[in-house]
């Protein structure tokens, strides 16, 4: 059984992947510093997988992060830790620059004086700048538009440039879309810290009255209503991805974007969060938000090819799994 050490575990996509690991038969060690989580979330992982499970309250740019690996055999890495919102980021970039580049500097130096050689980066596809969709994972890495976007292509720059000498060394970055959605239990989903930055749970806070409306950022791009359109994937399938990926981890580094394939916008998904959930969600259109693009969604074929990945969740599982959540927060 392998002991798999889940950066930022505590977190939205982070709590998903770990649930999905102990039912695959991996050990897990959780090291989180709350920064965009809540402890309570361990005690939930807990009940949902009937499993005792280490947490370590640590950010991982620090050196403290050793006493991890001296306490456990740690055989992989996935590391999600990290700072995610692009607005903030415009207006922040050089604390993006210091918590997500240091903390990957950080764990690759552990990864190579304890020996680790297993290694799954949290990318985004934000790394693709403003490209033509379908993005391919052969795409040229444009100039991105926002400096969360650049941490995250800095990163796998770091990795790749770690990798080259490592011969054994295997490593995955795996270049998220949209993840929303909340595992089936209704314990744990997205919960931010203060206001949103995603779509969806401001529109589920909307939909429970902890907010009048929902903004919607521009509706004068060039897609089909006006609104920008993204490749929403089901946190359960992309912490599937996860797991796909760390069973088919070859030496050298893999790229995989792990989305749906399809691409919905906005009003879309308002629209669908209404139809299935059957609540009305007031909105208004407000100007676009700095660094955002128009359309971004994925092809999926290297991982389908490569890692047997496909997403099984539809978007009206995705609004339904959030609303539930969202409903025993309440």
């Amino acid at each position: 059984m392998s002991k798999i050490l889940v950066t930022g575990g505590l977190g939205f996509i982070g709590s998903h992947t770990v649930v999905e690991l102990i039912k695959d038969n991996f050990e897990v060690v959780i090291v989180d510093n709350l920064a965009n989580s809540n402890v309570k979330t361990l005690e939930k992982l807990e009940k949902i997988t009937g499993s005792k499970i280490p947490f370590h309250k640590l950010d991982v740019a620090s050196p403290e992060t050793a006493k991890i690996f001296l306490e456990h055999e740690i055989d992989g890495i996935i590391h999600f830790a990290g700072l995610k919102a692009v607005g903030e980021s415009v207006d922040l970039p050089l604390k993006y620059y210091h918590n997500n580049l240091l903390s990957t500097i950080n764990l690759l130096e552990l990864s190579e004086r304890f020996g680790v050689d297993k290694f799954i980066f949290s990318s985004s596809a934000t790394v693709y700048g403003d490209g033509v969709s379908p993005l391919r994972e052969t795409d040229a890495l444009l100039p991105t538009t926002n400096p969360y976007g650049e941490t995250k292509l800095m990163g796998e720059r770091i990795i790749t440039d770690y990798a080259k000498n490592k011969p054994n060394f295997a490593a995955a970055l795996l270049r998220y879309f949209n993840p929303i959605g909340a595992h089936e239990s209704g314990l744990i989903g997205e919960v931010p810290n203060g206001k949103p930055n995603n779509l969806m749970p401001f529109i589920t806070q909307v939909a429970a009255k902890k907010r009048d409306k929902l903004s919607i950022f521009g509706n004068d791009y060039d897609t089909t209503d006006g609104t920008g359109v993204r490749d929403y994937i089901h946190v359960v399938d992309l912490a599937l991805g996860h797991i796909a990926a760390l069973k088919n981890l070859k030496p050298g580094v893999n790229i995989y974007n792990l989305g749906t394939g399809q691409g919905v916008s906005v009003l879309e998904l308002v629209n669908a969060f209404m139809s299935v959930n059957k609540i009305d969600i007031p909105y208004e259109i407000v100007p676009r938000r700095a660094g955002d693009i128009a359309v971004c969604y994925a092809s999926t074929a290297k991982a389908t090819q490569e890692l047997n990945f496909k997403t099984k969740k539809s978007t009206e599982d995705m609004v339904r799994d959030a609303w539930n959540f969202e409903k025993n927060l309440s």
